[in-house]
């Protein structure tokens, strides 16, 4: 009796199995998501809150009136250097490059805003902008408000203009509104012949004015005007051994 050999049976190959998505490319995933909706409903906001803010043409109007109602002068004549330069590494060292919001100040007013906690971040466009046309309050939506105001000033007016204006609006302490009366009362001597250590001084007391009265807490005053010796530092503005000859120098003051 004749056999065949037995054919094997023909079966289709397996399937292949679908990739399974690690766990970490999905969690990236999910955030690239919620990253670009942020972004989106971020832009979105924007747009409403500029419609929603006043224009702000009207800053040097508001500033003067705020100077009348002190009875303090405006500053005459070209920016005080030194004071000018105090002043922009200590509170806003990226005020000619930032179109009047920080970026990397963003994110700590955001979680200011939201935690009521003042972490920092705000430009002088924001701080001008909170005193000018929120009348200093420091909500979330106010702070809203002052971010937006804040592109809008550096959209409407130059840098010199903004910063004019807020050493104009600033309160110095001692019943000193504006850099005029702050040098003058504070030193005898108009803002553009103010040493260094002057200078440094008056931009320190921004912060609080009442806490480094240099008349009532001297020590506290010498020690933000350190700070400010140092921001001048890390800007390139003065030297280590500049700033140490400033530190020793007398501030000179008048008032009592």
């Amino acid at each position: 009796m004749v056999t065949t050999a037995s054919r094997p049976t023909w079966s289709p190959a397996p399937a292949p199995r679908p990739r399974r998505v690690s766990w970490g490319r999905r969690v990236l995933r999910r955030a690239v998501r919620a990253v670009v909706a942020l972004v989106l409903v971020g832009l979105l906001f924007l747009a409403v809150a500029w419609q929603l803010t006043p224009d702000v043409g009207d800053a040097r109007d508001r500033v003067d009136a705020r100077l009348a109602a002190a009875a303090a002068p405006p500053l005459s004549g070209p920016l005080p250097a030194r004071l000018s330069a105090a002043v922009l590494a200590t509170e806003d060292s990226h005020f000619r490059s930032h179109p009047g919001v920080d970026p990397r100040g963003v994110v700590r007013a955001a979680r200011g805003a939201l935690t009521g906690v003042d972490l920092g971040g705000s430009t002088l466009h924001q701080q001008l902008a909170k005193n000018v046309y929120e009348g200093g309050e420091n909500g979330f939506t106010d702070r809203v408000s002052a971010v937006v105001l804040a592109l809008k000033l550096d959209r409407t007016w130059s840098e010199d203009a903004v910063l004019r204006m807020y050493l104009d609006d600033a309160y110095f302490g001692h019943g000193f509104t504006g850099a005029t009366a702050a040098a003058q009362g504070y030193f005898g001597v108009p803002p553009e012949e103010l040493s260094w250590a002057q200078a440094t001084l008056l931009a320190g007391l921004l912060q609080a004015p009442s806490g480094y009265d240099p008349v009532r807490h001297p020590d506290r005053a010498a020690g933000r005007q350190e700070h400010v010796l140092d921001r001048l530092v890390d800007v390139g503005e003065l030297t280590r051994a500049q700033a140490d000859e400033v530190d020793a120098d007398p501030w000179g003051l008048v008032v009592g």
